[in-house]
């Protein structure tokens, strides 16, 4: 399997870089297929847009990136076809999803109801990955799974479209906000995908050089 992506910035690639050294000695001193704690991202449930719920278990495995979106934000353009870019580009690994949780916490941004929220994702924007239901991510009522995040990475999101990179082991490896497109994170998903177990047993799916 061969996937090509164009090489992110030089600070996206030192970022990269600095992640990949911190996921090593993490697996190294967890064990590469044992979970670092009994609970992770991946042990939460929620619901998705059509009030169906979910186990986040599904998940395990794989690297998620989790997202805050808003239909009428600022930032709705540029990150649906950003995270619908990334979905594209990881999605012949069937190693990485985008996971959308859709919030009206930052500038009543968000004020559908799940209807016209679906609509808007997959109808006009074309979203191709999970879109989950309405949820807060800030002061009360936070989702328990959005808790985990903040908690773990230490950001808690003050606006829409923060992105959230989890693990195959539901450990967050870093957050980044709004200015950060989801182009940028490209290195850094390549770089978590390939530490997972089975890819590093089988490091040919992945081409060398400058390109993914």
């Amino acid at each position: 399997m061969e996937i090509k992506i164009q090489s992110a910035s030089t600070r996206t690639s030192f970022i990269a870089v600095f992640l990949v050294c911190f996921m090593h000695i993490s697996s190294h001193a967890n064990g590469e297929t044992s979970r670092s704690s009994d609970i992770d991202f991946y042990t939460f449930e929620a619901y998705d847009i059509n009030n169906e719920r979910v186990s986040l278990e599904k998940f395990r495995g794989k690297v998620s990136l989790v997202v805050n979106v808003a239909s009428e934000c600022g930032y709705t353009d540029g990150h649906y076809t950003g995270l619908n870019f990334l979905h594209d580009a990881f999605k012949d690994t069937q190693l990485f999803n985008v996971l959308a949780f859709p919030c009206n916490q930052f500038g009543q941004q968000e004020p559908g109801s799940s209807e016209a929220i679906y609509n808007f994702v997959y109808e006009r924007k074309g979203a191709k990955f999970p879109l989950f239901a309405k949820i807060n991510v800030i002061n009360n009522n936070v989702h328990p799974a959005w808790s985990f995040l903040i908690n773990n990475s230490g950001h808690a999101p003050n606006w829409n479209f923060w992105k959230y990179l989890v693990d195959h082991n539901g450990q967050v490896i870093g957050a980044w906000g709004p200015h950060t497109s989801p182009e940028d994170l490209l290195d850094i998903i390549k770089l978590a995908i390939q530490n997972i177990p089975s890819v590093k047993k089988n490091s040919a799916q992945f081409s060398r050089g400058d390109e993914f």
